[in-house]
């Protein structure tokens, strides 16, 4: 487990590159803690068909500059971003929470 931060501040606690499926079942599952996220590299879009609640999606550049924003409700389906190489993922709502916006420069630290 690893820590998500921007400028210093630490977002939550994150698993990286972990297979597609499980992290996207882990980020959106009722298993899942409050706070804990998950980035899959190389995906561009998700969709949270059989899960238990919605999602919030941060597109990630390759420098982990989040490009877009998106929610995704029960049964959603996420659109891809052409500049996006990589999605972080985290229950719905978590993002208003951190104050996650976009431009912002992410950080990941083990």
């Amino acid at each position: 487990m690893a820590w998500l931060l921007r400028q210093g501040e630490v977002l939550a606690s994150v698993d990286v590159d972990r297979c597609r499926g499980a992290a996207l079942r882990s980020a959106a599952g009722s298993e899942t803690a409050d706070g804990v996220a998950v980035i899959v590299r190389g995906a561009r879009a998700v969709h949270t068909f059989g899960a238990g609640h919605g999602v919030d999606v941060a597109h990630l550049d390759d420098d982990l500059v989040v490009v877009a924003l998106s929610r995704i409700g029960r049964h959603g389906v996420g659109l891809r971003r052409r500049r996006a190489r990589s999605l972080l993922v985290a229950r719905a709502g978590s993002f208003d929470r951190w104050g996650l916006a976009c431009g912002d420069q992410l950080e990941i630290k083990e």
